[in-house]
């Protein structure tokens, strides 16, 4: 006879199990294992369908560096794989989910890292930023310094009137009102993080000097100053820059840490 319990061959007249020693009183009609009772189940060989939670897992896994569909990934891949224990073979796609599931622990593992980089990168980005529109700022200033005295010498009209005097890109050929001297982003104020203000010495509602013969003879219209000053603010400190800049009809550019730059202001080496 088959022991029941644990499958082995004994005598049949035999009272004890000779392999785990149960009772074999009772057994001796028990069919051999794979006879009946006690055989092992046999592999379901019907139509399987691919899990569709572990297609997603594997899916969400590749996606692994945003840090929720990560999650994501981890939780589609148990339960596909418990799925896939409970169907016994009807349903398939363990691979996929082990790989998902994989990708998805990834994706977790280097959130700290990625965390710590951006920590380190984010700073030192911003402030490469800021040192890189402090220098357009101060070459924009010696672009307006060069492009004053250039308008100056061309119109006999003193210094121009405004910064937008020194534009007019797109207004044909080059007059006294529209010279063409700077782009079209400086003329309007601002650039790069930075806002321009030109102001002609004396002001507008000041008296300035009238417009020459050789002014008029040359197109202009409204009179120009005897002097200037610009200045290049940040438009957000700290953010797009950390310095403010002034300069004049000397050509000397100054800065400041902390408000607006002036006349007093210390010069730029």
């Amino acid at each position: 006879m088959f022991c029941a319990l644990c499958g082995a061959a004994n005598s049949n007249d035999g009272r004890f199990c000779n392999k785990c020693g149960a009772p074999l009183q009772g057994q001796k009609d028990m069919p051999p294992p794979g006879a009946g009772y006690g055989a092992p189940e046999q592999p379901y060989t019907g139509p399987t369908e691919t899990s569709g939670k572990a297609i997603g897992s594997l899916i969400c896994g590749l996606l692994f560096f945003i840090f929720p569909i990560a999650l994501l990934a981890i939780v589609l891949g148990h339960l596909s794989l418990a799925d896939i224990r409970k169907a016994a073979g009807r349903i398939t796609g363990r691979g996929m989910a082990i790989a998902g599931l994989a990708l998805g622990y990834t994706g977790v593992a280097i959130i700290p890292v990625t965390l710590i980089i951006a920590a380190i990168a984010i700073p030192n980005l911003l402030r490469a930023r800021m040192a890189a529109n402090e220098a357009v700022a101060v070459d924009s200033l010696r672009t307006i310094n060069t492009a004053a005295i250039t308008y100056e010498n061309a119109y006999s009209n003193g210094f121009p009137p405004s910064i937008d005097a020194l534009g007019g890109t797109g207004w044909g050929h080059a007059t006294c009102d529209h010279a063409q001297l700077v782009g079209p982003a400086l003329a309007s104020g601002l650039k790069y993080g930075y806002a321009f203000a030109y102001l002609p010495r004396p002001v507008l509602f000041q008296a300035r000097p009238s417009l020459s013969p050789e002014a008029m003879a040359k197109g202009c219209t409204v009179p120009g100053g005897t002097g200037y000053t610009v200045t290049a603010v940040p438009l957000t400190p700290g953010t797009t820059g950390a310095r403010s800049f002034f300069t004049d009809e000397t050509g000397i550019i100054r800065y400041e840490t902390s408000g607006a730059a002036t006349v007093n202001s210390p010069p730029l080496q």
